[in-house]
């Protein structure tokens, strides 16, 4: 895949399409992850003289309202803070006040655009990929740099469109994301999975169980499949629906599938044969967090997507804590996956070897799915 990398930038104008789709609590950014990883790649655009046009999404906007709540205002005076020159906001997708501020722009330069779903109300042209939108943004820039790879997976005029209209690069952090990602695609690894429900997890675990040496469960997950082996999980979360497809897994691969042999739980801690039938798993165990510690610390590559427990209710927190002091401690490659792992990380105060940007579109990557906007990039190849 080409990158930006030894391309001659300077008084070029360059469309830069990044994901600072960040939570706030009362107008606080309160986790700047993807605004940092898109660093790398502004501030090497701005040092070789190329005039940075940012455009991202934030929340979904389906009313007026939302144009308030989910303006980009505040995420440009933060980036301000960050990059080496002032970002000169505009409050507009479209029109004469942006094309202005872009044809005054000076080398080494920024100018943000406001979110670009503000073109989804009141009709969905962002969304929708609307070829005239795609071509308008397409016009403002002479080369299009995409680094989004929490958006890779959608195929919306910011992100496939755009790309169709110029000559497209990748930045350098999808260049990351996707190195990364093959290679957990294609090495062997031990998989940590936990979260509320299978069915979001079950593309993942058909793409890459062949080459994974354990599936190690966890979370709500975990009693899908304990069900499935005939447990009585009591009150815990089952997914019904998903109990064919659990059961082919685990009569196929039942020596690669390692589950819990202790919970947690409302009423106290049992045995996975000794659980109440009014009570509720919430964590796994002791016994499981140091049966799952001995697996772990032999491997050589770790995939981790979702929390083992509850880990936001400190009762409930022991099995996703533990194990992740654990491996940062023994500094295992270990790639985290999805918002509530890599939030457990932050309030573990954790860096690992990786922490992927994406949430649905890593997902969709692992589980083998074609990303059309990637395909646009010079040089891609999956």
């Amino acid at each position: 895949m080409e990158t930006i990398h030894n391309l001659d930038v300077k008084g070029k104008k360059v469309l830069v399409r990044v994901d600072y789709n960040v939570p706030f609590e009362d107008d606080v950014i309160v986790d700047d992850t993807r605004i940092k990883c898109s660093l790398e790649t502004i501030n090497y655009l701005i040092d070789g003289g190329a005039k940075v046009i940012i455009m991202s999404h934030l929340g979904r906007v389906k009313s007026d309202e939302d144009k308030k709540k989910y303006s980009l205002n505040n995420v440009a005076k933060y980036l301000s803070k960050l990059v080496k020159c002032e970002v000169f906001f505009i409050p507009q997708t479209r029109g004469e006040i942006l094309e202005s501020a872009i044809d005054m722009m000076e080398e080494g330069t920024i100018v943000m655009m406001e979110n670009t779903r503000f073109e989804d109300f009141p009709r969905k042209l962002e969304s929708s990929c609307d070829e005239a939108l795609s071509k308008y943004w397409a016009s403002l820039a002479d080369i299009f740099v995409f680094d989004a790879f929490g958006a890779a997976h959608r195929m919306h005029s910011s992100t496939y469109g755009v790309s169709k209209f110029l000559p497209s690069y990748a930045g350098f952090l999808i260049s990351k994301e996707v190195a990364v990602m093959n290679k957990l695609l294609v090495r062997n690894k031990t998989i940590v999975m936990g979260g509320a429900k299978v069915d979001d997890k079950i593309p993942v675990i058909k793409n890459l169980i062949k080459s994974t040496n354990f599936l190690l469960l966890g979370g709500g997950i975990c009693f899908t499949f304990l069900k499935a082996k005939g447990y009585n999980v009591g009150q815990s979360l089952v997914s019904e629906e998903c109990m064919d497809f659990v059961c082919k897994v685990l009569d196929k691969y039942d020596d690669k599938v390692i589950l819990p042999i202790d919970i947690v739980t409302d009423k106290g801690i049992f045995l996975i044969d000794e659980i109440p039938s009014d009570a509720t798993g919430y964590d796994i165990g002791p016994k499981t967090i140091k049966k799952y510690v001995e697996v772990l610390l032999d491997s050589k590559l770790i995939l981790w997507n979702g929390p083992l427990g509850k880990y936001e209710d400190k009762e409930y927190e022991n099995g996703t804590k533990k194990i992740m002091k654990v491996l940062h401690s023994a500094a295992i490659p270990t790639v985290l996956v999805g918002g509530d792992i890599v939030a457990a990380s932050h309030k573990y105060n954790l860096d690992f070897y990786y922490v992927s940007t994406g949430g649905g579109s890593t997902l969709e990557y692992l589980a083998g799915n074609k990303f059309h906007t990637l395909e646009k990039l010079k040089g891609f190849n999956k």
